[in-house]
């Protein structure tokens, strides 16, 4: 008898064990990709080659981290609302181009695409703290840019992109109008068990049952259910309920986490809808779905009451 809980307890040990290896080791591996199997770092392709509108920005983020993005404007003076992409954690800029071509036919948009250090043309090596530091280092740019409207600025982001987004819009309730989060995960605490199976019993988010015992170990956590509760601005959730590699489940509980107390967020799904594609199986209602989600919450402001406005701001300044 004693001899089995010998080899129990030396299993469980040798599991922490590999655990805690794999995890020390690889996960930086796990959470980004900047390079897909088979292709480089560089960009494939550039705006350019799709006719699109667009310049090169490089940026400093707070620590000095040099950083390459794309602006891509429907037009040279385009004031429509200006959407801050943020992509998922595999590939760069370039592989989400035909998508976001199609966004700023369809959404009368310009669209600012970030490259996160270590991804595309950008310096420096991915972590949380680090890509915090660059959607930071965008917005900050965007919000200083003079011909764009910068009270209509969207912020719209894809799987870790959604996590990278709502941290950055729960930071600047005064800069971001509204946030759009597609196939989010809750945290990557949570999604060690879903690519990790046996980590599920030492790795969790808020809501895991597990002991917990391995989370100290994780270095980019993103536990976006622990932002998006404190979030103000509306936020549009577009679920694909194929999604392979991240649960649907994960963007219901985030929704539910935030529809408790903020009235402006809406959430849809798209019954076809796979992890990556989302916005191809949705066609039209997705397009629409986000059309009116802008139009809704980040309206145009027309000339005439802007002006009315300025009028009432300097008759009360002069009181």
């Amino acid at each position: 008898m004693v001899s089995y809980v010998s080899a129990f307890l030396y299993g469980v040990g040798g599991i922490l064990v590999a655990g805690m290896a794999l995890l020390v080791a690889f996960q930086e591996k796990l959470v980004y990709v900047p390079v897909l199997p088979g292709l480089t770092k560089s960009y494939s392709i550039t705006p350019a080659r799709l006719r699109l509108l667009y310049e090169d920005v490089w940026l400093r983020s707070s620590d000095g981290v040099r950083l390459h993005a794309w602006f891509i404007k429907l037009l040279p003076e385009c004031r429509g609302p200006t959407v801050l992409f943020f992509q998922e954690n595999a590939g760069n800029i370039a592989h989400r181009l035909e998508m976001v071509r199609i966004m700023i036919q369809r959404l009368q948009c310009n669209v600012f695409m970030l490259s996160y250090r270590g991804y595309g043309a950008s310096d420096g090596y991915p972590s949380q703290h680090g890509i915090a530091k660059d959607a930071q280092a965008a917005l900050d740019h965007l919000s200083q840019r003079t011909d764009i409207d910068t009270s209509r600025i969207v912020v719209f982001g894809r799987s870790l992109g959604g996590a990278v987004g709502a941290l950055l819009t729960k930071n600047n309730p005064d800069k971001v109008a509204a946030l759009i989060l597609e196939n989010t995960f809750t945290s990557i605490l949570d999604m060690a068990g879903v690519l990790l199976p046996f980590l599920k019993w030492f790795i969790g988010g808020t809501g895991s049952k597990g002991p917990k015992i391995l989370n100290f170990l994780v270095r980019s956590p993103w536990s976006t259910i622990d932002i998006v509760g404190q979030i103000n601005q509306p936020i549009l959730f577009l679920s694909g309920l194929q999604d392979e590699m991240v649960p649907p489940s994960h963007m219901q509980m985030l929704y539910a986490k935030v529809a408790s107390h903020n009235r402006e967020c809406i959430f849809v799904e798209f019954p076809n809808g796979m992890h990556m594609d989302t916005w191809l199986a949705g066609g039209d209602h997705y397009w629409r779905t986000i059309q009116q989600f802008i139009g809704n919450h980040v309206p145009e402001i027309k000339e005439h009451e802007s002006s009315h406005d300025d009028k009432v701001a300097a008759v009360k300044s002069s009181l």
